[in-house]
């Protein structure tokens, strides 16, 4: 089969697609023929060896996937071969063929197209369990949501606007704001523009109830000061490659919480709500309230130039791979 190789850390331009036996399938997996793969930033800093966890060379890079069932492992009851399905795994969807564990699956809803389905993972499920159960989002509240032109921080403005959310969003440029905006937003601020605490302090003079944080660096610390007495600050990623240091000063004058999330502590310590949060995205999903918004597509022959445009920061939405 062809896949995308890590075959050592580094670039994104170090990924190369080549034919490799396809990988055998265990207890508990279900081997998916491959149809659209989705790139996300921690693809891009497994690839470079700078995640949190790291997988050795060699591996097949992607995180998220749909396509159709193959085969099943013989435990394995919940799918059938011929069903669509969509899912994320920690590497391996970047090829013609992946072993997925059944847990990690869903059907796609009827309908809905591949492409939107490999897309939706991971950006909408980190996006609604921040929201709604780390956040604690209310109706009528006050959302800043940073980086809201890529994946995660766009699946937040979407849906903070449908759990009833005032959002701002915070972006690097015009065209992103333009499809957060499309998407929920009712205040845009460029952060290119000017200094961001003053233009939050403008946009939101009595403050914000919470702040998304997919970004770090620089932007952490004038979006903290933007909270209100009480209000609740999310970090979710680096994607600025640059882990902020908050003066905590700040968190005792203001009250505010500091908060984080990382899908595997959050399913291990808090599966009931996990569970619940599921559910009730895949009923957005399905109703086609909450989707992705697809900037570009690459063929699986491009992997490479679809990681680098998502770790330079250009990507608006979500990133995908054509691989059948």
């Amino acid at each position: 089969m062809r896949a995308a190789m890590c075959r050592a850390y580094g670039p994104p331009e170090s990924v190369t697609v080549e034919e490799i036996e396809a990988p055998a399938l265990g207890a508990g997996q279900v081997r998916v023929r491959v149809a659209t793969a989705a790139v996300n930033f921690p693809d891009v800093l497994l690839v470079a060896g700078t995640y949190q966890i790291t997988v050795p060379p060699p591996f097949v890079p992607g995180s998220e996937l749909a396509g159709e069932v193959a085969e099943t492992a013989e435990d394995v009851t919940s799918f059938a071969v011929g069903e669509h399905v969509f899912g994320t795994t920690m590497v391996g969807a970047f090829a013609e063929e992946a072993v997925v564990t059944a847990t990690s699956l869903a059907a796609v809803p009827a309908g809905v197209d591949d492409r939107l389905a490999a897309a939706f993972g991971v950006g909408h499920r980190t996006a609604y369990h921040v929201l709604r159960s780390v956040a604690l989002l209310e109706p009528g509240e006050e959302l800043v949501v940073l980086g809201a032109g890529g994946g995660v921080g766009l699946a937040a403005v979407q849906l903070g606007a449908i759990l009833g959310a005032t959002v701002t969003a915070v972006a690097s440029s015009e065209a992103k704001l333009g499809v957060a905006a499309s998407f929920g937003a009712t205040r845009l601020v460029d952060h290119r523009s000017g200094d961001l605490r003053q233009a939050l302090r403008d946009a939101l003079p009595d403050g914000a109830d919470v702040v998304v944080d997919p970004v770090g660096g620089a932007l952490a610390e004038p979006a903290l000061r933007a909270l209100r007495y009480g209000g609740r600050f999310v970090t979710v990623g680096y994607a600025s490659g640059e882990i902020p240091r908050i003066p905590l000063n700040l968190v005792l004058l203001k009250g505010v919480q500091v908060l984080g999330f990382q899908f595997a502590d959050f399913a291990r310590h808090v599966p009931e709500r996990m569970q619940r949060d599921e559910a009730e995205l895949l009923e957005l999903f399905a109703a086609g309230r909450a989707f992705p918004h697809i900037g570009a597509r690459f063929p699986l022959a491009e992997a490479a130039e679809a990681l680098a445009c998502v770790g330079t920061g250009k990507a608006v939405g979500k990133v995908v791979l054509d691989v059948t």
